[in-house]
């Protein structure tokens, strides 16, 4: 499953040789492979997936396929030149706006970014604190169950799951997306501990959703091979979880990864994010956005709700929220920029974080130890090296850190989106954005202070290998 978030290497330029490499990988064992689909019986499933991708998304969706045509021709090189050019980057003065203050939220609201909605936030933390609530809010949905992940895998713990909609599926409305060649290619590689002796997976979790249930399952086309790395589910138009897990056995009980149940008036927003993907990925396609779009109900307000923006990154529409946004944050910061993800590849996001650690800015970054590309470690350790040089403190997590947590001073940014390319500029992704100072120290509290105290430093002389900067060129196209 280390296939998860990363190995769509070169965007599916050689995404038949990475099938087989990833079907082969990782064979410590004929008990792990046996609990991951086998490479031959599933390249069909490959091949179909790869149709679906190409010409199947170009009838379906000709305007998004012809959208993020464009943005990926625009993007790819020009982040090969914008990151490989020599001297150093230019930086814009710093912003006078501070993250985390009115100001800064009026210049969101001034430069056209999606306006605050009211919403109480509970952090969801490790397996540990996901499953069990989404165990709650599956058994307790009384109206509709609206479930999106990049990733279904077919281990024993996506088919548990599965089998838990399955069954809810006869009493309450089940639809579920899931990105397929996220999840195509995840079924290839076993699981880094083992399931129950003798479990078989099932081929294909389209299908199994779909047999003997009333479940609606759609697969999220990816044009161009463009990905939606969105983490959505919704329950009864009242509760949402977003986030970085996907549902499989790394994130049940092997990944450091975070999730956040929302409540309140924004899960209306959420609501209508997860209705337009499932329109646009049924048969009429981009012709079912033209529709009139359903009418959700406004939930209730929370006591405790906050201002909560949803950032997006969405080339077919031209949004880039999630980039823009946290670049003002960090060209604004005056006393922290503390980042948490497990892929820090992005050349302009590297260059204004270093710009803030050489003005005097509290920089703090933990990256895992034990990531699951060796390219994405490698540029990791490259854009280490540049933040350490800089007086940025670059930490290891000793395990698989996946979350994706950035505050800068009083204000946060959490979701799915990692500051990569392929988040910042090609997949789509879903973020939530605030500013609120007992919310944002909360966060900080719950998160950093723990995984500070868990990671070691990382030194200089750890990240000086010129392979690195090698790789990070290669990272910037992922």
């Amino acid at each position: 499953m280390s296939f998860s978030d990363r190995n769509l290497l070169l965007h599916g330029i050689l995404a038949g040789a990475l099938a087989l490499q990833a079907g082969c990988s990782n064979s410590s064992g004929a008990a792990r492979r046996l609990q991951a689909s086998d490479v031959v019986g599933s390249s069909g499933n490959i091949a179909q997936a790869l149709f679906r991708s190409t010409a199947g998304a170009a009838i379906r969706q000709p305007v998004t396929t012809t959208r993020l045509g464009l943005a990926v021709l625009w993007h790819r090189p020009r982040e090969i030149i914008s990151g490989n050019l020599p001297g150093d980057p230019f930086q814009p003065p710093v912003l006078a706006e501070v993250p985390g203050t009115a100001e800064f939220e009026k210049l969101l609201d001034h430069r056209h970014f999606p306006r605050a909605e009211s919403g109480s936030l509970k952090w969801l933390v490790d397996g540990s604190g996901f499953f069990p609530e989404l165990d709650r809010q599956i058994a307790s949905a009384t109206r509709s169950i609206d479930f999106q992940t990049f990733i279904f895998d077919n281990d024993d713990i996506g088919v548990r799951y599965a089998d838990a909609l399955k069954r809810r599926s006869a009493e309450v409305p089940v639809r579920v997306l899931c990105d397929d060649l996220g999840s195509t290619f995840a079924h290839l590689e076993p699981p880094a501990t083992l399931g129950p002796r003798g479990f078989v997976p099932p081929s294909d979790m389209v299908s199994y959703l779909r047999a003997d249930s009333q479940t609606l399952a759609r697969r999220i086309r990816d044009p161009w091979l463009v990905c939606d790395h969105t983490k959505l589910l919704v329950f009864d138009q009242h509760t949402a979880i977003l986030g970085g897990m996907n549902i499989g056995r790394e994130y049940f009980s092997e990944w450091h990864d975070l999730m956040v149940k929302v409540q309140g008036p924004v899960v209306q927003t959420l609501c209508r994010e997860f209705n337009r993907a499932w329109r646009k990925a049924g048969p009429w396609g981009d012709l079912a956005l033209l529709r009139k779009p359903a009418i959700f109900r406004q939930p209730k307000p929370v006591t405790d709700g906050i201002p909560l923006r949803v950032f997006r990154t969405d080339p077919a529409e031209g949004r880039y929220d999630i980039l823009d946004a946290t670049l003002l944050a960090i060209r604004g910061a005056r006393q922290r920029i503390w980042i948490e993800n497990p892929y820090v590849a992005h050349d302009d996001i590297v260059a204004a974080v270093a710009a803030a650690a050489r003005r005097g800015v509290d920089v703090r970054v933990i990256l895992p130890a034990r990531g699951d590309s060796t390219i994405m470690a490698a540029g990791n350790l490259a854009s280490a090296n540049t933040l350490i040089r800089a007086g940025a403190k670059v930490f290891q997590f000793p395990a698989m850190a996946h979350l994706k947590v950035l505050i800068c001073d009083n204000w946060a940014c959490v979701g799915s989106a990692n500051l990569d390319t392929l988040s910042m500029r090609i997949n789509r992704e879903l973020n939530l954005a605030f500013s609120h100072p007992a919310t944002v120290q909360g966060l900080a509290n719950l998160i950093f202070a723990p995984d500070f105290r868990r990671s070691r430093p990382l030194r200089l002389s750890e990240t000086a290998d010129i392979a690195n900067s090698l790789a990070e060129t290669l990272a910037d196209q992922l």
